[in-house]
This record gives structure tokens, sequence and C-alpha cells, in this order.
């Protein structure tokens, strides 16, 4: 019996030479802030693997609860990790799937990307028409629904973490290493992510990070992606919708939707009001 050469191998001398060796590497992601270099594999029956390889300590350490995340909680959205092959010496990585569609946002270590230059992913996701970005944020909410009862919460969530497929109008769910089981206590200065999508508690040594955290960062994610624009100046949604995001978004998390289910609820109840 042949093993699978990606699945079926757990510990190789070094990543990215037998990466090469069992196939062709047709992309390499060696920029990534993140402390891990990425590749997209194409083995010899034609499969494609995204393969993931941690560089650095911070990266080790996000990797695995990330594999513990993956481990917890599964959705058609989310891309699993299915497999991770240790190097010699200590390293290792993670394999997926590969999936089509461009990251909306890719900041790397070389710089932030900008968002509004006009062949961006993110304005051209921005320009389609709204149902099509309410389709997308419905999956981002259904594949949350499915984080929260597992027990757990959003961590690090933006728009970095999406990959939409323009031509086949799917949207995937990636690198939520960060995501770890709640409520917790937050035992450092603040927790890693993107200010435009973090609530106020993920900035404070001892506050409490549970649901009403992840509900207040789908309620950013919503208001980013149904504007026209980077500046939240050109709302596209309804002003049912706005009220929905206005509690979501409360600096206290008392004023908020008590959970994502409840949010959901709202948001459903608010998309039904329009015209």
């Amino acid at each position: 019996m042949v093993l699978h050469p990606l699945l079926g191998v757990d510990e190789v001398p070094a990543v990215e030479p037998y990466l090469a060796r069992v196939g062709e590497v047709f992309r390499a992601f060696r920029d990534e802030d993140s402390g891990c270099v990425s590749y997209g594999v194409r083995l010899l029956d034609g499969a494609r693997w995204f393969v993931k390889e941690a560089v650095t300590d911070r990266a080790h350490h996000s990797l695995a609860r990330g594999w513990a995340f993956h481990r917890a909680v599964r959705h058609t959205a989310i891309v699993p990790q299915v497999h991770r092959i240790a190097a010699q010496g200590g390293g290792w990585a993670v394999v997926m799937p590969w999936r089509e569609g461009e990251v909306l946002y890719h900041p790397t270590r070389s710089g932030s990307r900008d968002r509004t230059s006009p062949d961006s992913p993110m304005v051209r996701f921005r320009a389609l028409p709204t149902d099509r970005v309410l389709r997308a944020f419905d999956r981002i909410l259904d594949a949350h629904l499915a984080v929260e009862a597992a027990g757990h919460v959003a961590v690090d969530f933006y728009d970095g973490a999406l990959l939409y497929d323009f031509a086949r109008d799917v949207t995937h769910l990636i690198d939520l290493d960060e995501y770890r089981p709640g409520p917790f206590v937050l035992d450092e200065e603040r927790l890693p992510g993107s200010r435009r999508f973090m609530a106020p508690e993920e900035f404070v040594r001892g506050a409490v990070i549970d649901t009403r955290t992840t509900v207040f960062t789908l309620g950013r994610t919503a208001r980013l992606l149904l504007d026209a624009g980077d500046q939240e100046r050109a709302w596209r949604g309804t002003p049912a919708q706005q009220t929905v995001i206005v509690r979501a978004t409360r600096a206290d998390p008392a004023d908020r939707f008590e959970n994502i289910h409840d949010f959901a609820t709202a948001w459903r109840a608010a998309e039904g009001c329009r015209p």
C-alpha cells in the first residue's frame, strides 16, 4: 500500500525540500507577518494542497493552538487542518486542502497592503452586488455559530482571514489559529488582531474574553464588509441592519447581544426588512 505523500508521513528532514520531492511547489508565501512560510503544492495526481510551516517560536505556539481548534470545530466554510508534518530539529507544518480565492487583505512583513487600491481584492469585493456580500457574511456568521457551539471564541479575526472565490461566489475562513476555548481571562496586555475588528476588552489585562467579544468582532465585520469604501462613510446596508450592528458593537459587553445565536437571529430578521 502506497501512503499519501502528504497525509501519510509524520516526520521529514525538512519541509520544503520534501514538498519539492513529492510534487510541485507552485506557490510560496515567504513574506507572511505570522512567522509562517506557506506553500501551494500540486501532487502527481493533480491534487493541490496548502502547507503552512511555522518558522518562529510564536508561530509554533500559534499553529499548536490552531491544530487544537481544528480538532474541536468543523464547518464547511472553515478550511480544515487535516494533517501535520514534523521536521527534524523541532519544526512542523500543517496540511490543508487548497481552496481557490483571494485573501481580502494580505498584510506582510514588508508592510501592509492598501485596502483602497482599485485592483485590491477588498475594493473588488465591496463593488459586488449587496446580495453577494450578504451571502458572504451569512456564511461567516454560520461558521461562528459552529465556533460558539464548540465552546470557542474568535481571536485575531479580520479581513485577512477571509478567502473569497470571485468566480464561484464562495467564502472560506482561513488562519483561525488564535481561536481558543472560552471564556478566558486575558493574561497579557492585548490580544493579537486588527484594531478595526477588536472589542475594547481585548486591550485590557484581566478582562473576560467570551462570546460577547466575538459578537463585537462579527458586528465590525458586517460594518466593514457592507461599506462601499474604507472610511465607513458609504453604508450599503439597511437602517435595520445598522441598528443590529450598533448593539453588537457597544463598548460594554453587557450591552451587546448575549451570544452569537441572538446576534444571528436579530441580523437575519433585519435582512428580512430589506426593500
